[in-house]
């Protein structure tokens, strides 16, 4: 049975451990909370490490040289940081670089999540294949539904539960291999999504700390997003044949909490629709494509038309703001769907839609303003500079430089762990990116490839935090199937995808770095 063999004494150690990092972290303040009070912390750093100088900074002049300079911490507690603080307010809210990208990605998301496009089409894919094929395709489509945001948590997760159970397996193996592909779904996916944007600008600003020539594009991660969506669902399937499934054992209907209703395919209608819109997909892809292929397009450089340079260079246009390519990607879709579907029958249908996409950011726009200030202050203040730069130092001295691999595999343990106890992936980032883009660029390690590596840590410990969002409304779908069924049970559940998705993820970065192949259009796993 799930409970007996799931609290067994060997299991009872990792509970406990786990209900420990949650009573810590339930002790935090939310999010918003905890950017103010960094950012109050970084003023009162400001004053006491003022003066404080770093040597040998490789700063950048006027023509666009780089030379050594000496960088002193500023005090924002003086006349001079005071008032520029008061001043820089809401320019540092309006300027916060992941805001506007993220706000327009969502519009056009939004459009595609509440006519039913993202959710139908999903439906259709797992119902579709063969009864062997059911748990790959289901960690697949759940991989996938992270260009829907967090829509997957609450469409995917219990789809993978009637599922299994419609097929006489253990429904709790369907709901673990559908949690475990949902969440590490957000850094794999065969798209770009709403959390590249947001990422590549603060892994953009981060970098300007050490270069301001460098740009971070939002499709820095892109080879390594579709590598890693064939990875995934590998090996999500084969813990969840061979381990979960096997652990779980035979399943007892008594055990549920309800009557178990098969799960229904999508109408025959909803089919031609979702084929329809994926139509318009398909050629809003094409026309993508051709503004990028076509030498004449609006959204290349022409003064490098002729010139001999990189095959990205002039393509920096394009590049620069394909967030606004990727909203059009889900808007249109959305749209024709809507439309055939009769959720859209005028204007206001889709206003309203709209409407309700911005009002659930708002919590993001919120967050956003204590950030924005966190990061003015931490580079007003020069303290970025002096972290990452003391940081590189004592990392050259006990010889890291030489030592990328052991590098990277360290800064994915530090970030899974920071993962286990604050669990918004922008929310950390925003305070991490900062100190360890520009120390591990001084390593030799690119932004795009760092920011990989924070992503895989993000996504393998996002299945065994209890600090996780949507853990609760997870165990409500558990105990559907399992009606006495705790939190500490469905994490245990949850480790053997954790152990060998940051196993294998981490393995193939390694790979990577080794190859030193581009894992993203232009974007090199080694900084110059």
């Amino acid at each position: 049975m799930a409970q007996s063999t799931l609290d067994s004494g060997e299991d009872k150690l990792v509970i406990r451990l786990l209900h420990k990092i949650a009573a810590v972290g339930n002790k935090l303040p939310e999010p918003t909370t905890l950017f103010f009070m960094i950012a109050g912390a970084v003023i009162v750093a400001s004053a006491i490490f003022a003066g404080f100088v770093v040597d040998d900074v490789m700063m950048p002049t006027e023509d666009g040289d780089y030379v050594k300079q000496s960088v002193q911490v500023q005090s924002l507690l003086t006349h001079e940081g005071i008032q520029w603080m008061y001043l820089s307010a809401v320019d540092n809210f309006v300027t916060f670089a992941p805001l506007g990208p993220v706000l327009m990605v969502m519009l056009g998301i939004g459009i595609a999540e509440r006519t039913g496009l993202i959710a139908t089409g999903l439906k259709m894919m797992v119902m579709s294949v063969p009864d062997n094929w059911i748990t790959a395709t289901l960690v697949f489509a759940c991989v996938m539904s992270s260009i829907a945001a967090d829509a997957g948590y609450v469409v995917m997760i219990p789809l993978g539960g009637l599922l299994f159970a419609g097929l006489g397996r253990h429904p709790m193996a369907g709901i673990a291999a559908a949690f475990a592909g949902v969440s590490a779904g957000f850094s794999a996916n065969l798209s770009l999504t709403g959390l590249d944007p947001m990422l590549a600008e603060l892994t953009n600003e981060a970098a300007s700390i050490r270069d301001p020539q460098y740009e971070v594009m939002v499709t820095a991660n892109y080879y390594f997003l579709v590598v890693s969506t064939f990875l995934v669902t590998a090996v999500c399937t084969i813990v969840t044949h061979r381990i979960v499934e096997p652990m779980l054992g035979e399943w007892d209907s008594s055990q549920a909490s309800e009557p178990i209703e098969e799960p229904e395919m999508p109408s025959k209608d909803e089919r031609r629709n979702v084929w329809c819109a994926l139509g318009v997909a398909g050629l809003v892809t094409g026309f993508i494509a051709f503004l990028g292929i076509w030498p004449l397009s609006p959204l290349r450089d022409l003064t490098l038309l002729g010139v001999e340079s990189s095959w990205l260079d002039d393509l920096q246009p394009y590049f620069s703001r394909f967030d606004v390519l990727l909203t059009l990607l889900f808007f249109l879709p959305g749209l024709v769907y809507g439309i055939l579907q009769g959720s859209i029958t005028g204007d206001g249908d889709v206003v309203e839609m709209a409407n309700e996409t911005m009002a659930t950011m708002g919590a993001y726009v919120v967050l956003a303003f204590p950030a924005g200030q966190f990061i003015a202050y931490f580079d007003w203040s020069n303290l970025d500079i002096a972290v990452a730069e003391v940081g590189v130092q004592v990392l050259t001295a006990v010889g890291a430089d030489s030592m990328p691999i052991v590098l990277l595999i360290a800064f994915i343990i530090v970030s899974g762990i920071i993962n286990l106890i604050i669990g918004s992936a922008s929310a950390k980032w925003a305070v991490m990116a900062p100190a360890f883009v520009p120390m591990l660029m001084g390593m030799g390690l690119s932004p795009e490839l760092v920011q990989a590596g924070y992503r895989v840590a993000d996504s393998v410990t996002n299945i065994i935090t209890p600090l996780m969002s949507y853990l609760p409304i997870i165990i409500v779908f558990a105990r559907k199937y399992v009606k006495d069924i705790q939190i500490g049970t469905l994490l245990t559940l949850m480790l053997p995808y954790s152990v060998a998705l940051g196993i294998a993820w981490t393995v193939m970065l390694i790979i990577w770095l080794w190859l030193g192949v581009p894992i993203g259009p232009g974007a090199e796993a080694f900084y110059p």
